[in-house]
């Protein structure tokens, strides 16, 4: 019986539609990965250059930023800029892909 109801025309519209679903999920958190990575290593450097100079420089950085703290302020941001970056970017390629999906039922 159970083979039966897997074989439905219904049963196997919805099993390519889940795939399909699937395949974009996957899609859209790929593209966010890459956009984060991307954000991440520019935060970084971006971070990194003030940062240690500050800590080279002025007084009071060389004073109260040690090695430990350096290091934590310029993962912070880059981790910061990642999950940022990744989360819009997996919201706006989902959204992009749902107004496709809308425009080509409606075709």
């Amino acid at each position: 019986m159970a083979n039966n109801a897997a074989q439905s025309p219904l049963e196997r519209n919805n099993l390519a539609s889940l795939d399909q679903r699937l395949a974009m999920a996957k899609h859209c958190s790929l593209e966010g990965v890459k956009a984060g990575a991307k954000a991440a290593v520019l935060a970084s450097i971006a971070t990194a250059i003030p940062t240690l100079a500050s800590a080279r420089m002025l007084p009071w950085a060389r004073a109260h930023l040690n090695h430990t703290a350096q290091a934590l302020i310029i993962s912070t941001v880059a981790g910061a800029a990642y999950f940022i970056v990744a989360d819009k970017t997996v919201l706006a390629t989902a959204r992009r892909n749902s107004f496709n999906q809308l425009s080509n039922v409606d075709a």
